[in-house]
């Protein structure tokens, strides 16, 4: 499916940087360019996310994995994973986030992170005082506080993607661990 707004063209400058960075310009930038405010914007706070330091980032890359999983964003979790697998996560895990019910690889604490990343998504949050209380006792306010902005930011990003028909792009497949498929959700 092409995205139900077509890309337009981006400033010289902006695509070089991309094209730095990617290879290729990601299809949500040259829909968002529509309106450069928000294409701006957004790249503003996505790189003001990613300086920030105080959870731990592979915990953080779960998280938004899991996001996009839960809410069916292919191109989130196309680039997430591309990212993840060139930040040098751990790709045997971050290739498994879709299916993290169902895996062995994970800590405990990663799946608290993924479940608490599904219940702030979930519409409305379903976050218990337990499953908060018990990520606040184990990596603190400040990260806690981290998370869940990462975990925001990864819904606005996931859900424009999906109401604009951006899916996958296909930078996972440079990845020499496939990343696995989500399990069917149907009962959920």
């Amino acid at each position: 499916m092409a995205p139900r707004i077509p890309q337009t063209e981006l400033t010289a400058e902006l695509t070089d940087d991309l094209l730095a960075r990617f290879g290729v310009v990601p299809e949500p930038l040259g829909v968002l360019f529509h309106n450069p405010e928000v294409a701006r914007t957004s790249l503003v706070i996505g790189e003001a996310i990613g300086g920030w330091d105080t959870a731990d980032e592979s915990l953080k890359a779960f998280a938004h994995l899991a996001v996009a999983a839960h809410v069916g964003c292919g191109f989130c979790l196309d680039l997430g994973y591309f990212q993840a697998v060139h930040r040098n996560l751990d790709p045997a895990k971050a290739s498994q986030v879709p299916r993290w019910r169902e895996s062995e690889v994970f800590t405990p604490l990663e799946r608290d992170v993924m479940e608490y990343a599904e219940a702030v998504t979930d519409t409305p949050p379903t976050v218990t005082d337990e499953l908060a209380g018990g990520l606040l006792d184990r990596i603190g306010p400040a990260a806690m506080v981290e998370l869940t902005g990462y975990i925001a930011f990864a819904n606005f990003a996931a859900r424009s993607n999906l109401a604009l028909g951006i899916e996958a792009q296909g930078f996972s497949a440079s990845c020499e661990v496939p990343l696995a498929a989500r399990p069917d959700t149907a009962g959920r």
